[in-house]
């Protein structure tokens, strides 16, 4: 029996619906630039293809927590995401095969320390600073998708106290779900337990202690947090 000189971290877990059974988190990738407008308000070249980065396997939250400000940023904002959960592995994945490796979709935001991620964009450094944090990849409990049959439309949202900071719609994705695991898939095998967080529309915005956010899409459970 192997030993280890101190405990193994817990496997991550999120809940599906329908299911006693958690999924078990083995990457998170997220993909960059896939909406339009939020190009736009990035100021950012819309021409450019979306491109994918990771955050840690434990930066995982539960719908419903409640999240520390994090440390070392003045400008913690939301990025509302459909979240891709992967069910079969495979690498140099066909557009048209894409839908058979994916077990199902939840309602993901991809937390960002603003002021670090700009700060090593215009220094021409890595972004794990300004991405890759604790507690960065809240999910809500995962929907089960029939085989091949990838969101391709439905109403996306964030609110903030109530408010509405961020809308748009699934398809206004540049690249679509098929098309994100055939792109990844080239970079990198895929396999059970892959999450992929597919991008952000328009209205991104910081939040402050006491927050309560509420991201949902259409179909999906929605996802609730506060930011203590």
């Amino acid at each position: 029996m192997t030993e280890y000189v101190f405990a193994p971290a817990p496997v991550m877990g999120v809940p599906v619906v329908g299911s006693d059974r958690l999924y078990p988190v083995r990457r998170i990738y997220c993909v960059g630039r896939n909406y339009l407008d939020h190009i736009r308000e990035m100021g950012q070249d819309e021409r450019q293809p979306p491109f994918f980065f990771q955050k840690p396997t434990d930066a995982i939250v539960q719908d419903g927590a409640t999240i520390p400000y994090p440390v070392a940023t003045q400008d913690y904002q939301f990025e509302i995401e459909l979240v891709l959960a992967i069910g079969k592995g495979g690498a140099d994945i066909a557009v048209e095969q894409a839908g058979t490796h994916v077990f199902g979709a939840a309602v993901g935001i991809d937390f960002t320390r603003r002021d670090l991620q700009l700060r090593a964009r215009d220094t021409g450094r890595p972004w794990e600073a300004g991405k890759s944090f604790d507690q960065s990849a809240p999910i809500a409990a995962i929907v089960p998708i029939a085989e091949g049959r990838l969101p391709e439309a439905g109403a996306i949202t964030l609110d903030v106290n109530g408010e509405q900071r961020q809308s748009g719609d699934l398809a206004q994705l540049i690249w679509n779900c098929a098309e994100i695991v055939a792109q990844l898939s080239r970079h990198y095998r895929l396999e059970p337990g892959d999450l992929i967080y597919t991008g952000t529309p328009a209205g991104v915005g910081p939040v402050v202690a006491g927050d309560r956010i509420v991201g949902r899409i259409e179909g999906l459970p929605s996802l609730h947090l506060t930011i203590a």
